[in-house]
């Protein structure tokens, strides 16, 4: 069954899974003892730090091992706003940054603190000069993505930490997801990272710390890993972790370029496959692994748990999977359609001829979801009222993406330039049904309350 999830978890690279294997006969003893079997496993996490490091691109004493990729952003955030807690309380993040740097910023606001999140183009990046003047003078922090964890943009990473460094603020960037691929760019002051995203084992992220960054851990002192992560580590994940790192990135040119093509190839051949189709992000500056299209009419759960039976493991950034009734944050910022969104990410290895399959499979998937869904063709319409102003489509308590299917079903019962209204109290709306006119050529004329949810207005125009 083909794999296609790697931005969530790579599966174990093999050179993870040997030395995993081989440290755990020789990594098992006390570093801090001074002992023998203290040495070798000290030995054993000197050579993890100092292999991480060369690939991260700092000092040894600079990097820590922290128990995930979650704990080094919590962990690094506080750390660096209360070593420049003088300074102020102010924070700077994208809008598309990962749920654990939102989290953070969040608990920053409610201990009296502020943050600023710095909007996106529709490719999902954000303008350096819109950063430049998100700084102020409070500003004791800002945190910046590599690249995003949904739809793979690529952040100008180095035009950032430039206007950072202009202004006196450190940056600290996630590198979760492009660490495997290539170097970060320069000028950050903190980076983290999660190894279960470049195929070693879960349970060890890390936290580099440039020298001269003002920072202070917060929580019990602890004399392990520079006061940074406490705990006694858990070695031969660690050292698994930085050998798959180094492994993955010495691969990571022939085997990124070889991904590419194949991740051009689902970019290209989606659209002209399935009808209403957007596909998301930016289309040169991105990682080469991973690609993102959402389908209108579709329900994301229903459309994933299809290709799961049909035997394509893939994931979603709408909010028919997140749990909630909300859409996914990174595509409600970008302004694209978030209903039927589908995240394809290839790890190392992927066949040419499982991506063909996938193409293959994929338009009768979303054919069956809309027909089960009742799509535009569908005979049902809509309960609707006609008004003086328009028609008046009532979708209350329904959600994704039954009030785009309702607003499309009723379009064509309006004369051109007339207007249909539609009523939702589904949150995504708010998204979807711009999302939908941009498609479709219509106008999206807008919102306003209404006695129960929100009342959207579109315009016929063709």
């Amino acid at each position: 069954m083909p794999y296609f999830d790697a931005a969530s978890a790579a599966p174990l690279h093999p050179v993870a899974r040997q030395a995993l294997l081989a440290s755990l006969d020789e990594g098992w003893a006390d570093p801090a003892r001074l002992h023998r079997e203290g040495r070798r496993a000290r030995l054993l996490l000197d050579a993890a730090r100092e292999a991480a490091a060369e690939v991260v691109g700092c000092r040894p004493d600079e990097l820590v091992f922290t128990p995930s990729g979650t704990r080094a952003v919590h962990d690094g955030l506080a750390g660096a706003l209360a070593g420049r807690r003088r300074t102020g309380r102010h924070l700077v993040v994208s809008a598309v940054e990962h749920s654990s740097v939102l989290a953070s910023a969040a608990v920053l606001e409610a201990a009296g603190g502020s943050f600023t999140e710095v909007p996106v183009d529709r490719a999902g990046r954000v303008e350096p000069g819109a950063y430049a003047a998100a700084l102020r003078p409070d500003t004791a922090l800002a945190a910046l993505q590599s690249a995003n964890h949904e739809v793979g943009t690529e952040q100008p990473v180095a035009e950032v930490a430039e206007e950072c460094r202009a202004a006196g603020v450190p940056l600290l960037v996630d590198a979760a997801q492009s660490l495997a691929w290539e170097p970060v760019a320069s000028g950050w002051s903190l980076l983290t990272a999660s190894a279960h995203k470049w195929g070693g084992p879960s349970g060890v992220g890390l936290l580099a710390v440039r020298k001269g960054t003002r920072f202070a851990f917060q929580g019990p002192a602890d004399e392990r890993e520079s006061g940074r992560a406490p705990g006694f580590p858990d070695l031969p994940a660690i050292v698994a972790a930085a050998a798959s790192l180094r492994a993955v990135r010495q691969e990571a040119a022939e085997e990124g370029a070889r991904l590419r093509a194949l991740v051009e190839r689902i970019r290209e051949r989606v659209p002209a496959l399935v009808p209403d189709v957007e596909v998301v992000g930016d289309p040169v500056r991105r990682l080469p692994h991973l690609v993102t299209f959402s389908c209108l009419y579709v329900d994301g759960e229903t459309l994933l748990h299809a290709l799961d039976r049909a035997g394509f493991s893939v994931s979603s950034g709408s909010s028919c999977t997140s749990g909630t009734l909300a859409p996914s944050h990174v595509l409600q910022a970008m302004g694209v359609l978030s209903e039927g969104n589908v995240r394809v990410s290839l790890p190392a290895g992927t066949a040419e001829e499982d991506v063909e399959r996938f193409l293959g499979v994929l338009p009768g998937v979303v054919a069956s979801v809309r027909q089960q869904l009742g799509a535009p063709s569908a005979p049902e319409p809509a309960p609707r009222t006609a008004t003086e102003s328009g028609l008046v489509v009532d979708s209350l308590g329904k959600r994704c993406p039954v009030p785009v299917i309702e607003l499309a079903r009723s379009i064509g019962d309006v004369p051109v330039g007339g207007l249909v209204t539609v009523l939702s109290d589904d949150e995504a709306a708010r998204l979807d049904i711009p999302a939908w006119c941009d498609m479709r050529e219509q106008e999206y004329v807008g919102e306003r309350p209404a006695e129960r949810g929100t009342a959207y207005v579109v315009r016929r125009l063709a």
